[in-house]
């Protein structure tokens, strides 16, 4: 994973009131990575609201209100797409799902009060997008779920959030991402209609190419 695509998931977590700690500052390579290792973000939700229900498969914008606490596998493949082939032939994808993995992220985040109920532990996976015809989409979402993943987020969807939030006539110096996507607009080479084939930005709309 490059950390322009971490980057981008911080952002798109960030600008949706969450709070993103990174797991690890280090590659690992030459050994097999602990249980930690294995979670690329965590993000936990202040605003989040007990009660809440849970969080749609598709995860857009208007669904993290309801995610309160998650760990984030970001695989940045982005000239691949997840097919059902593709996944079962590539087992690290959920390597963040191992049990293992799931005993340590319990520490990652704040205590809940004791006379309170917790939120549920959300388990995200960022890709880059799924197949568009069937059965081949219908099959993709049965194995992610049936292999524990709890929610989806293509990195078009994210980028296209960032890029309707972003203002030419701020200045993002904090944040390398936002500046970028800013001086592109600023110059007319990067517009909405460039990233959205639809005219219709509605979240079902885009869960149509996700």
């Amino acid at each position: 994973m490059s950390a322009i695509d971490e980057g981008i998931v911080r952002e798109y977590f960030e600008q949706n009131g969450f709070l993103v700690r990174q797991a690890r500052k280090y590659q690992v390579s030459a050994r097999r990575k602990t249980g930690e290792e294995e979670i690329d973000l965590t993000v936990f939700n202040p605003a989040w609201q007990r009660g809440s229900r849970k969080p749609d498969f598709f995860l857009f914008s208007n669904e993290l209100p309801f995610v309160h606490k998650a760990i984030v596998a970001v695989k940045g493949w982005h000239t691949g797409v997840f097919t059902p082939k593709m996944m079962q032939s590539s087992p690290e994808i959920f390597s963040f799902l191992e049990q293992n993995v799931l005993k340590e992220a319990v520490h990652l985040f704040p205590a809940d009060a004791p006379d309170e109920p917790a939120g549920a532990l959300t388990k995200i996976l960022v890709l880059p997008s799924l197949p568009t015809a069937e059965p081949f989409r219908s099959q993709s979402v049965e194995l992610l779920k049936a292999r524990g993943v709890d929610a989806i987020i293509s990195f078009r969807a994210m980028l296209l959030d960032l890029l309707d939030q972003v203002e030419v006539n701020q200045n993002y110096s904090k944040s390398d991402t936002l500046q970028v996507m800013r001086i592109l607009k600023n110059y007319d080479l990067l517009k909405d209609v460039q990233l959205d084939m639809f005219p219709d930005r509605t979240a079902t709309a885009r869960r149509a190419r996700l």
